[in-house]
């Protein structure tokens, strides 16, 4: 179901539409540049389970037909939902498809509430908005909506971090248009501020020719102690997790419970939008990842590894594995999902990045994430004085002194929240 919301005053865009339809909603943002995962509407039910609102929001170009309200939309999806390899996205007609509008945008903008005794919300669109963030009116119509919508709700602030490279012209340019709208670099990176890129669209003798010598010699040494990687199912998801919760214990990150991992990894997987490989030495797992893909890019997002077997090279047998499923599967990007903010050895992510970047990876800077702060006191408070006052009452809850606050996970626990989206890549 799609329902009309605002009327823009861009010349280039018409309507929004708050879309209800999943089928719908994947169409249009896989018809738009550089979709990402993040945006998809599989990732933002998974949010609901930390108390997360998703509006899935879509800007088209004039004219379009009108809106219609309980029409059932097309559902042959799988084949540019997933990685489309060429032509155009099929959209339903209310979105694009014959003789409709066009969309230019689309923004799945999470919303949560701080707590029930707080009526105060903050607002993120995870990895986005998407659109051409080189058409201008189209980033002035999208950026003044976020804003007035977030003054409409009475939000503290709304974050955005699109994948707009910050070393480009382009990136200069969005850095300009958003200052000049009153958003602010924002003290807290959910996302990686920075990662590290495969360009897929080479053959696999390019793809090994662009590695580091040792890197080849590791995937062959791999092969030839007996590692051998096999692709996984939902019934492997128990032992990469224990795999994921011993390699959390081992570099001192956030593991949750099972049935937390449960559900993104189930969800993702019986949608067709991630995939399982295990590393096995004499059929035992001893390491493994959880690709996620999307249009044309898959993320490297969950790793994990044994201790036994380390000296096998499992890790670089397993990348190059991922590297050329990806591949197969149609996807043109390999997204490693991390880099360090500044390029410094002494950076704790240094030795990660250095093993993505042997597989000939591209260092990508990206612009980061921005505020448009609604109110500078509440944003004040919430950036600067509630960290200190939860983690003093963090420190009272565990010493017994305060019995009933509850530690609350994601957004309402700023820390935790970003800290966990960082980890679980790992």
């Amino acid at each position: 179901m799609v329902s009309p919301c605002h009327r823009t005053s861009g010349e280039s865009v018409s309507d929004i539409h708050e879309v209800t339809n999943p089928a719908a909603w994947d169409a249009a943002v896989l018809s738009l540049p550089q979709p990402h995962i993040l945006q998809s509407w599989a990732w933002g039910e998974t949010k609901a389970q930390t108390g997360w609102r998703a509006r899935r929001l879509v800007w088209t170009r004039p004219p379009g037909p009108p809106i219609l309200g309980g029409t059932q939309l097309p559902s042959k999806l799988e084949e540019t939902r997933l990685a489309p390899k060429s032509g155009k996205t099929r959209l339903p007609p209310e979105l694009g498809g014959e003789g409709g509008a066009l969309p230019l945008a689309a923004a799945s903008l999470l919303v949560r509430r701080l707590n029930s005794w707080l009526p105060a919300a903050v607002a993120y669109v995870p990895k986005g908005p998407i659109l051409d963030w080189s058409d201008t009116a189209l980033v002035e119509a999208v950026l003044s909506w976020l804003e007035v919508e977030a003054r409409r709700a009475r939000e503290i602030f709304v974050k955005i971090d699109p994948d707009v490279r910050a070393d480009t012209e382009l990136g200069r340019t969005v850095i300009a248009t958003l200052t000049r709208h009153g958003w602010r670099p924002s003290a807290e990176n959910i996302q990686y501020r920075n990662t590290v890129v495969s360009d897929l669209t080479r053959d696999e003798d390019a793809l090994l020719a662009g590695m580091k010598s040792k890197w080849r010699y590791n995937i062959r040494l791999a092969e030839r102690r007996g590692v051998v990687v096999r692709d996984g199912t939902a019934a492997d998801l128990p032992a990469f997790y224990a795999m994921y919760a011993e390699t959390g214990g081992r570099d001192g990150f956030l593991v949750r419970p099972y049935a937390y991992y449960r559900a993104i990894w189930g969800r993702f997987l019986a949608e067709g939008l991630a995939h399982v490989l295990l590393a096995e030495v004499e059929g035992a797992p001893v390491a493994g990842l959880i690709l996620f893909r999307f249009g044309p890019t898959a993320w490297y997002f969950y790793g994990a590894s044994t201790a036994r077997g380390r000296d096998l090279m499992p890790n670089h047998a397993l990348q190059w594995a991922a590297l050329r499923w990806a591949r197969a599967a149609g996807c043109t990007r390999y997204d490693w999902w991390g880099a360090p903010d500044v390029l410094d050895e002494r950076d704790p992510m240094w030795g990660v990045f250095r093993f993505k970047q042997g597989f000939g990876g591209e260092f990508t800077p990206w612009i980061g994430a921005w505020d448009y702060p609604v109110s500078r006191a509440g944003y004040w408070a919430y950036t600067v004085a509630m960290p200190k006052v939860l983690d003093a009452m963090r420190r009272l809850r565990r010493s017994g002194l305060v019995g009933l606050w509850q530690d609350r996970d994601d957004i309402g626990d700023r820390s935790v929240y970003a800290r966990h989206l960082r980890e679980q890549a790992q």
